[in-house]
């Protein structure tokens, strides 16, 4: 009998690529303003706003572009100018309509895995845009659930838990955020893998668990998780 009954998986950064988007988006932005402001100024501003936000807009794509427009309008004290405005829509249209680029062994780890183990999605932001880019990355065949939540929480994993009937004990997060995907699920005695991305959003800094924290592992790609597995089916309870 398998140890675990569900492996579930994050999607941005963890599957494919999303926060090189919003870097490259943010050159263009502070860019935009450098006749008003330094870059230093504009990007710490577009912090502050976001982080302001978050309870108003949640995650996601739409939601950093209404920070960004917020943060342009205050910056220049009004004076920025509709054609300005409609670079940045534009700029968020083309993020949502980037190519789902995945990440190196994701198109062959996550078949294997799907082979033994259902698999499930957990991932938090604007529900059209997440549901597009899983139909798009060609992956949606091997999850048995898709769960996109406004917040990844404590309450968040407890709420998917109870839905599907899934003791904590029992779930595998693989995500490339402690403070979304490892920390809660540890918390509520869950397993959880930290696969680290090469970029982390600040809003999602977080420490990192002791070295000894029961059912807390690190990988460097996900390639690494199928043997991970096998050494925890085969190890003692």
């Amino acid at each position: 009998m398998s140890r675990f009954d569900m492996i579930a998986f994050d999607a941005d950064d963890t599957l494919w690529h999303t926060e090189r988007l919003y870097v490259d988006a943010q050159a263009r932005f502070t860019q935009l303003l450098a006749r008003y402001h330094s870059a230093e100024w504009v990007q710490a501003r577009l912090d502050e706003t976001e982080a302001h936000n978050i309870i108003h807009f949640g995650y996601g794509i739409k939601a950093f572009a209404l920070s960004m427009i917020e943060t342009a309008v205050e910056l220049t004290e009004g004076r920025i100018t509709g054609r300005d405005i409609q670079i940045l829509i534009d700029t968020a249209k083309a993020m949502l309509t980037a190519e789902v680029a995945l990440l190196n062994t994701v198109a062959e780890t996550i078949p294997r895995l799907a082979e033994r183990y259902p698999l499930m999605v957990i991932t938090k932001g604007d529900l059209l845009d997440q549901e597009t880019k899983i139909n798009r990355s060609g992956l949606g065949q091997y999850f048995q659930r898709i769960e996109i939540v406004s917040h990844k929480n404590r309450a968040s994993y407890e709420h998917v838990l109870n839905e599907q009937r899934l003791a904590p004990q029992r779930l595998l997060m693989v995500g490339n955020s402690l403070k979304s995907d490892i920390l809660p699920v540890l918390e509520i005695g869950g397993h959880a893998v930290y696969v680290p991305y090469e970029i982390t959003w600040q809003h999602e800094y977080a420490a990192p668990p002791p070295d000894e924290q029961p059912r807390y592992y690190k990988i460097e790609r996900l390639a690494e998780l199928p043997a991970l597995l096998e050494r925890l089916e085969h190890a003692a309870p």
